[in-house]
């Protein structure tokens, strides 16, 4: 444990953003999984719907540090062309 107070603050801090970042990656997991199932139950528009909302949380996650912007585009690019091979 740190002695000096602001060690003691980092750490506070730290956990902090912690917890925000786990919480932002856990909702964006999600809302993949959530076309993802779109895309088996072979339901275009849910589809589209819920690329729609992914596409927005990763892109939000994406300009706050969470995920890299390539990392970002590369998650999008990967959704859309799933929904897009849809027939």
């Amino acid at each position: 444990m740190a002695n000096i107070k602001s060690a003691k603050k980092r750490i506070k801090v730290i956990e902090t953003k912690t917890m925000r970042n786990k919480a932002i990656k856990s909702k964006v997991k999600t809302m993949i999984k959530k076309v993802e199932a779109a895309i088996e139950a072979k339901d275009k528009a849910a589809a589209e719907a819920a690329l729609k909302t992914a596409t927005s949380e990763i892109n939000k996650a994406a300009s706050k540090g969470i995920y890299h912007k390539n990392n970002a585009a590369r998650k999008v690019s990967r959704l859309t062309l799933a929904v897009n091979k849809m027939a």
